[in-house]
């Protein structure tokens, strides 16, 4: 028979260091930075520049997903245990 137990997991230091600084960032920090991205994506692409356009419009994506994790770690706390 399966037994559920909660086993409590803390995090290091540094991971709460970094979580405590990005948590006084707006959310909407990581939205503009993800769209200003594009723009710029979009930019150098009428430019002629693909490969520069391509290496900064692959930066969206890793400004959503901080924000989501920024996100995350001002609604649940960074760890469960020290909220």
């Amino acid at each position: 028979m399966a037994t559920n137990t909660r086993v409590q997991h803390q995090e290091g230091p540094v991971a709460t260091m970094i979580e405590e600084q990005t948590a006084k960032l707006p959310s909407d920090l990581f939205l503009w930075a993800a769209l200003g991205s594009m723009a710029a994506s979009l930019t150098l692409k009428i430019m002629g520049q693909n490969t520069t356009a391509n290496f900064v419009g692959q930066w969206a994506p890793s400004f959503l997903i901080l924000g989501l994790y920024n996100k995350l770690v001002k609604l649940e706390g960074h760890d469960g245990v020290n909220q």
